[in-house]
């Protein structure tokens, strides 16, 4: 009794170990992709092009990330996430580089998509190796920690950029040079201590829930098969649908935020703390929300995403009314919007393993990104062009809201 007890100690304290390896090689990888929303006014006065143009580059980045997560997510499920998310972040590091030496603008979008691809490389890797190590009465927990770090990775580049920005005054070009290089500690420390799965340490694997043990008897599975009964789940592609919406509102946010509240002076702007409460919100939003679909909603995703983005529209509008003057409604706001828009996905990533399996949740999570990000490219460009035509770029705000609704509609047709 004692070495069973001993050895479940030890395979919690590795549950934890792998977890915290993927959230710290996570916690960096956005020095590598959010860094754009604040080089946009640089980039727009350099080589004199518009929001929508701009927002084409976006597209560029987020259309080549969904198709690498189409890609990868299979290869995940194949190979593992060790090798392939530091492949992934120093691919990353060498585009960044190559867009801060861009000299033409065709040159930005054409390494900046190159980006996109090379970001693929991580997501839907560690989300199967969080879905190896946890089971599905936790797993809502365990991607809750997991997205909690893509949130922190938020907060982290919008203080480097404002600290670049504001206190340096360096030009938007080192914006993809230093905080990238963070990027290559966390990759050094994920290769040394995780392992893809519970046997590489010698434990038995986990215990299997039900849509696993219905492809245990498919373990050769090839990946066009996997492929196939991925795209024709109907409540799993329901599910790629909101989170589309969802990410477009993200995106919507994240990339065109700074830019409403900095305006064309990011010196000495009073506003700027009021951008910073977006990012922080988001990431104690997929604590909250992960915890809430275990415990509250027992295992049930689509029911807090619902809550959540329901209520994310009405926020988001109260944005598009208040005055961006009134810094401390803004700040609430702000951060509001942050923890609602992006808490709900430590909900959504568990649908994968949840509704599929844990051997196809690889899958899976690369075709809901890839959803995800077609999505949110087609909202890049039509932000910025909406912007350009109206003259006001708090018209964000109203994209995004709808967006919000469309996305808490679809998920209530999804059920486990």
């Amino acid at each position: 009794m004692s070495d069973i007890n001993v050895s479940a100690s030890d395979f919690r304290r590795s549950q934890w170990k792998m977890l915290f390896a993927v959230m710290f090689c996570y916690l960096f990888y956005y020095t590598g992709r959010q860094n754009f929303g604040w080089a946009i006014q640089g980039i727009g006065l350099e080589f004199n092009v518009t929001k929508q143009h701009i927002g084409w580059a976006g597209a560029a980045m987020l259309w080549a990330y969904g198709i690498g997560q189409f890609i990868n997510g299979n290869l995940a499920d194949k190979y593992g996430a060790r090798r392939m998310m530091v492949i992934g972040g120093l691919l990353s590091v060498l585009m960044n580089w190559a867009t801060s030496f861009a000299t033409a603008y065709w040159m930005i979008v054409l390494f900046w998509a190159l980006n996109g691809f090379s970001q693929s490389l991580g997501w839907a890797p560690g989300s199967r190796l969080v879905s190896n190590w946890w089971g599905g009465k936790e797993r809502g927990k365990a991607f809750g920690f997991y997205l909690f770090a893509a949130g922190c990775s938020s907060i982290l580049i919008y203080l480097l950029s404002i600290v670049m920005l504001d206190i340096y005054e360096l030009d938007w070009r080192w914006l993809f040079r230093w905080p990238v290089l963070l990027l290559l500690i966390g990759c050094a420390v994920f290769y040394y201590v995780v392992r893809n799965k519970p046997e590489d340490l010698g434990y038995l694997p986990l215990e299997e829930d039900k849509a696993t043990q219905e492809v245990k008897s498919e373990e050769k599975e090839t990946s066009l098969q996997r492929y196939g009964k991925v795209l024709k789940n109907k409540k799993f592609i329901l599910a790629c649908v909101s989170i589309g919406f969802q990410n477009t509102a993200r995106y919507g946010l994240l990339v065109w935020v700074p830019l409403y509240y900095l305006g064309t002076s990011i010196k000495g702007s009073s506003n700027l703390w009021i951008a910073l409460a977006l990012p922080i919100g988001m990431a104690l939003g997929t604590i909250f929300f992960g915890q809430l679909s275990d415990r509250v909603f027992k295992s049930n995703r689509s029911k807090p995403i619902a809550l959540s983005m329901s209520l994310a529209a009405l926020v988001i509008l109260m944005v598009y009314i208040v005055p961006k003057e009134n810094m401390v409604g803004g700040l609430v706001l702000m951060f509001l919007a942050g923890f609602l828009v992006y808490g709900p996905q430590s909900c959504y990533w568990p649908l994968s393993p949840d509704l599929l399996g844990v051997k196809r949740s690889g899958t899976g999570v690369g075709v809901m990104n890839t959803f995800a990000y077609g999505f949110a490219g087609a909202g890049e460009p039509f932000i910025g062009y909406m912007a350009d035509l109206t003259g006001q770029e708090n018209i964000v705000f109203l994209v995004t809201a709808s967006m919000c609704a469309l996305s808490a509609l679809i998920i209530l047709f999804v059920r486990r």
